[in-house]
């Protein structure tokens, strides 16, 4: 189990040879499929992909919750960190704060070295990680999860002087586009975008470098990744985002959520339950503009 965006955690082999096994199995699923729908109709509508407001959790009874104590880490900013207080901060930090405002409950954030952290859950030392675990079917075998609270778009990027295109199959006929080779991105590309001149690169800092040269138009990658490359220096102001986030999730997953251990429903459903008051109170989108001043989920024309 490993957390999602995570550079450099699997070794360079394992990372390729899992790329190269997403990209053969969305190949595979495709086939089955038959012909794709316009990309269009994949664009995010819904606010950040995640809530539906007409579908509101029930409050659950909370009088068995006293305390809920919450495991992350500190090595994986804007997400969880250690900040110059030494205390830690993040996004995943502030959402479990927000939970337990919002449930009145007295909390801990602790932090876990990430090989130990699921360890420690199941021993009983906590009881909800929010590190940014992937809910993988090896994640879920062991331990259950919270409805998401963030999932990781994709997006397109051009240079902020060119003239946006049409982002659609015909739109983008002939134009080169770039992708991370071996990635979901670039499988959904070659689904959805078959008739650009796709252009794979090694590495995500090697797309961004072609973005910024020229070399290509477009740039098609993770929306959480671009955003911060976007607000950084090393983006040399040169790109914004160009359309919708695009959040399909047999290619990009269906999100990030808290993980319990399984017996813990009662506690699930609280997160839950709190989860969605914090968005509906516009809680949750104040903390995306605090961690995300590019904010991957909005729109751009």
């Amino acid at each position: 189990m490993h957390a999602g965006g995570r550079a450099g955690r699997p070794s360079p082999r394992r990372t390729a040879g899992r790329r190269l096994a997403v990209l053969a199995a969305a190949v595979a699923w495709l086939a089955l499929q038959g012909p794709p729908a316009p990309a269009a109709d994949l664009a995010a509508t819904g606010p950040y992909g995640l809530w539906d407001p007409h579908r509101r959790p029930e409050k659950p009874d909370l009088r068995t919750i006293r305390q809920i104590r919450f495991l992350t880490e500190d090595d994986f900013p804007p997400f969880d960190f250690q900040g110059s207080s030494g205390a830690l901060e993040g996004f995943n930090v502030d959402i479990a704060r927000a939970i337990c405002h919002q449930l009145q409950v007295s909390c801990t954030i602790q932090a876990r070295r990430w090989d130990t952290i699921v360890a420690a859950l199941e021993a009983g030392q906590a009881d909800v990680i929010a590190a940014s675990l992937v809910p993988t079917a090896q994640a879920r075998a062991r331990l259950q999860f919270s409805m998401p609270y963030y999932v990781r778009p994709a997006r397109f990027v051009m240079r902020g002087a060119a003239a946006s295109p049409t982002l659609t199959a015909a739109g983008l006929a002939g134009r080169r586009l770039g992708v991370v080779a071996g990635t979901a991105h670039e499988a959904y590309a070659r689904a959805y975008f078959a008739r650009a001149s796709l252009v794979p690169y090694a590495s995500e800092e090697a797309l961004r470098a072609a973005l910024q040269q020229g070399a290509v138009g477009l740039a098609f990658g993770d929306g959480i990744g671009l955003s911060l490359w976007l607000n950084g220096s090393s983006s040399a102001g040169c790109c914004v985002f160009a359309g919708s986030p695009y959040l399909d999730s047999h290619f990009f997953g269906d999100g990030i959520g808290m993980a319990l251990r399984r017996d813990d429903t009662a506690l699930r459903q609280a997160i839950d339950f709190a989860l969605f008051q914090i968005w509906e109170q516009g809680v949750y989108a104040d903390l995306i503009r605090r961690w995300f001043p590019v904010d991957p989920f909005a729109q751009r024309p």
